[in-house]
């Protein structure tokens, strides 16, 4: 666990949207894993300046947290305090924070939902959540690989919070986020890449009450809602597929069926290898200069 470049960055746009961060806590410890010279310029650092291997020292002289705090569930790099992210929280400690940090942690643990559930109990009403973790390309580092969507129904309003924004990191590409567009009418955000991906995330704690139990993909919520029929539910007057014409002669279908797979299955080679690069032509993906975004 531990602050790269790409994680620096996003602690910079949000400060610049939030503010200091005040009394903050770091889910796992964090480490500093920035050189030294990005380090020094991206926060106009004097050669003077001497930083620390953990990152307690860099929030509360550089993003305004009056306190650091740090949860794990071993002492081994001496957090400050010990819990089991996959258990739930200790009431003493719920609804203490005005920022709580992710930053590569969450995929290590098992119960993800208790996890984000114990993030959301830190935070103050009006405070903030952030996370930094792994999309794309990132099977074996642990338990879970995120996407966007889950954040977008997760932290919605009707869950109980607010100006929630996501962005993809890419981390072969340290110049350019890609923001995400929160899927509507049905559309799947579908974000295919060759390089590993950051999901990035911010939101904000509406209140002393949310709720994690209305989670759903939209893309189903839009079609249970918008009450669209099953093909095979069909009525008498709806229009037939042609495969569906082929099942009526089995022999027919038994004999076209193998070449129209195989047909199929080079579309979708063909449509991943135009996709496999992360570019602002993504459908619902947005193109932004990090530099801008600091600006």
């Amino acid at each position: 666990m531990g602050i790269d470049v790409h994680s620096l960055n996003w602690l910079r746009y949000a400060k610049n949207k939030y503010h200091d961060f005040g009394k903050t806590i770091t889910i796992g410890r964090q480490e500093l894993h920035v050189p030294e010279s990005i380090l020094r310029t991206a926060l106009k650092l004097d050669s003077n300046y001497a930083n620390d291997k953990y990152c307690e020292l860099l929030l509360r002289d550089h993003f305004g947290s009056s306190v650091v705090d740090s949860m794990d569930n071993s002492n081994f790099e001496n957090a400050s305090i010990i819990h089991d992210m996959n258990q739930p929280l200790p009431t003493a400690i719920e609804r203490v924070y005005d920022t709580v940090l992710d930053i590569g942690c969450l995929e290590h643990i098992y119960n993800a939902p208790q996890a984000l559930r114990n993030c959301s109990l830190l935070c103050e009403p009006g405070g903030q959540i952030i996370h930094a973790l792994p999309a794309n390309n990132f099977c074996g580092h642990g338990f879970w690989q995120f996407s966007p969507e889950l954040f977008f129904s997760l932290y919605s309003n009707e869950n109980g919070y607010a100006d929630t924004e996501v962005f993809l990191a890419d981390l072969a590409d340290l110049d350019r986020w890609f923001k995400v567009r929160p899927p509507d009418n049905g559309q799947r955000i579908n974000a295919i890449s060759r390089t590993p991906l950051y999901v990035l995330v911010r939101t904000v704690l509406k209140g002393r009450h949310f709720t994690h139990a209305n989670v759903q993909q939209s893309d189903y919520v839009y079609n249970w809602s918008s009450g669209a029929q099953r093909s095979d539910m069909e009525t008498p007057d709806t229009p037939r597929t042609i495969r569906q014409r082929l099942k009526a002669f089995p022999f027919v279908y038994r004999l076209l069926s193998p070449p129209y797979h195989r047909y199929l299955r080079y579309r979708n080679q063909l449509r991943f290898s135009a996709q496999s690069k992360l570019s602002g032509s993504h459908s619902g993906l947005t193109e932004l200069s990090i530099r801008s975004l600091l600006a």
